[in-house]
């Protein structure tokens, strides 16, 4: 009686067709992961334009709960990026690295907003409405 031989494994075309297909997912998939840096930028961006924005209803609020803020106003303020004397010093830290502010509205009277924009240095831009007080 003859034995049969029986064989396992995968053929060296089966191996190529694999790595074809794997090469091809990296290929596609790879740029998406590479790239961060724009969306991190934008991130930094909304993060600051909210706390501006966080910044000056708190300090409407509790202005117009008759208590004492800092910046005492903003009204007659404008959307500039001066490192004082802006809206920047509504925030703790003052204005923050890499970023700057644009825009054309200013502080009229209390309770009226500014909508002002926050551009990160890599490109990365937002909007913060700014509650004047």
């Amino acid at each position: 009686m003859a034995r049969t031989r029986t064989q396992t494994g995968f053929t060296l075309i089966e191996l190529i067709v694999v790595i074809v297909i794997l090469g091809i997912l990296a290929a596609t998939a790879l740029p998406r992961f590479i790239d961060f840096s724009s969306d991190a930028s934008s991130a930094a961006a909304a993060g600051v334009a909210g706390g501006l924005a966080s910044a000056s209803a708190l300090n409407y609020a509790a202005k117009t709960a008759g208590k004492t803020v800092t910046p005492a106003t903003i009204i007659g303020k404008k959307c500039t990026d001066t490192d004082t004397g802006s809206f920047w010093d509504m925030l703790q830290g003052g204005k923050p690295a890499n970023m700057t502010l644009s825009g054309s509205g200013e502080c009229a009277s209390a309770g009226t907003t500014v909508s002002c924009t926050v551009t990160e240095t890599k490109g990365g831009t937002a909007n913060a409405v700014i509650t004047c007080y």
